[in-house]
């Protein structure tokens, strides 16, 4: 029974990992409907060039920095207990991709391409797997520390923080750095619009994500006996939270619809598996407003051209999930317990200081040293013919 446990347990991980690995499918989908037709082909090689590079970062740096475990063993010693210890890494790993995912739509349009694979090793290798030991890990004795102080450990159980809310800050650093897009804000306070190439297709990308993340949230589990029934739950009432706040908010605008969702889901990864379902909603609704009022701001007001928000719905949606884990992950709002505020408060605070530090030194270094921002010429005629040398819809490459 034992050795059947195990290869329940192999399995069960096995198949979240997959669904993960399609969830970036849903990235590559949702920045290439997002983007300019001429920076379509971009989006979709960005993101498995970065998935291939972060595997390997992975491999041979940041899972040891996490979790104190390599690989560097005959195989004989890695297929034992039904090789569950690789696919645990194969599914952790599709978390830590996700990082330069998320980070790839708020640079898409006018970033190199080879410093960004660049900065998707440092990001994987050193950025991404400090932090996440910290919080799955012990790392450090700082979870001790928070027990101690305030009397639970920081609960994150599916990566609201550890995952989007440092995706999200690296993101904002990045966009920083790297500055807006040519031609998107005038010197005389104008802003010229860079509509959606493709609705059609940001929605598929928005669909992929959705229904990965119930891999992304349930398995996060990682054994058969730990799944629940309440995690899934939660993660739909956040889900219909998110997408109904941000079409009242977003006036019915596509865009935001569809992100909406996303917003809530981030949000309620945190706290899914310690929520009551209507705390799961209000957790999920609230992100989704908070998405299409803080895209609008770092657009229009404060000129941050993060093209796809990815500051907005996974920096701040996933910081307010952290939070929203101490408050109605309680007892006295339906919760199952066991998680502190101050806890929370001070474990996301940690996320965003490390995640906005590592991402400011890895592309300031870049920057500074190879550069990480195309030409103005390469950038008016678009990252596809400029880097892949071919468009999206090639009938000019064609005719002869």
């Amino acid at each position: 029974m034992e050795n059947f446990k195990t290869s329940a347990d192999v399995l069960f991980i096995l198949l979240g990992a997959i669904m993960i690995l399609a969830m970036h499918a849903g990235f590559a989908f949702l920045e290439l409907g997002t983007v300019r037709k001429k920076n379509q082909i971009n989006a979709l090689v960005k993101i498995l060039c970065d998935f291939s590079a972060s595997t390997l970062a992975y491999f041979f740096i940041g899972y040891g920095i996490a979790y104190g475990v390599n690989f560097l063993a005959g195989a004989e010693t890695l297929v034992q207990k039904s090789g569950y210890d690789m696919v645990k890494f194969f599914f952790l790993l599709t978390f830590a991709a996700a990082i330069p995912a998320i980070v790839s739509g708020g640079i898409a349009e006018r970033a190199r391409f080879g410093p960004q694979l660049a900065a998707t090793v440092l990001l994987v290798g050193f950025v991404y797997p400090f932090f996440e030991g910290i919080a799955w890990n012990q790392a450090f004795g700082i979870q001790a520390w928070f027990k101690s102080s305030f009397g639970e450990e920081f609960h994150d159980f599916a990566g609201s923080v550890v995952v989007h809310a440092v995706g999200g800050w690296i993101g904002l650093a990045a966009v920083i750095l790297l500055g807006a897009r040519r031609g998107r804000y005038h010197q005389d306070g104008g802003i010229s619009a860079h509509p959606p190439s493709s609705i059609p297709f940001l929605a598929l990308g928005a669909w992929i994500l959705i229904v990965g993340w119930f891999g992304f949230n349930v398995m996060s589990a990682q054994t058969l006996d730990k799944i629940s029934g309440l995690v899934a739950m939660n993660s739909l009432m956040a889900m219909v939270g998110g997408t109904l706040v941000a079409l009242v908010v977003g006036k019915n605008d596509p865009g935001f619809v569809h992100n909406g969702p996303l917003a809530g889901l981030v949000a309620v990864c945190a706290g899914s598996d310690l929520m009551h379902p209507i705390g799961a909603l209000v957790t999920g609704g609230v992100a989704g407003g908070l998405f299409v009022v803080m895209f609008t701001l770092t657009q229009n007001r404060w000129k941050i051209d993060d093209v796809l928000g990815v500051w907005p719905l996974h920096g701040l949606c996933g910081a307010w999930g952290g939070l929203a884990a101490g408050i109605f992950g309680a007892k006295s709002l339906g919760g199952l317990g066991g998680v502190a505020f101050m806890s929370q408060l001070a474990g996301t605070a940690l996320g965003i200081v490390i995640a906005f530090g590592g991402g400011l030194i890895v592309y300031g270094a870049l920057k500074a040293f190879v550069g990480i921002r195309l030409d103005a010429e390469d950038e008016f005629n678009g990252t596809d013919l400029t880097i892949h040398k071919i468009s999206a819809s090639a009938e000019r490459e064609t005719l002869w």
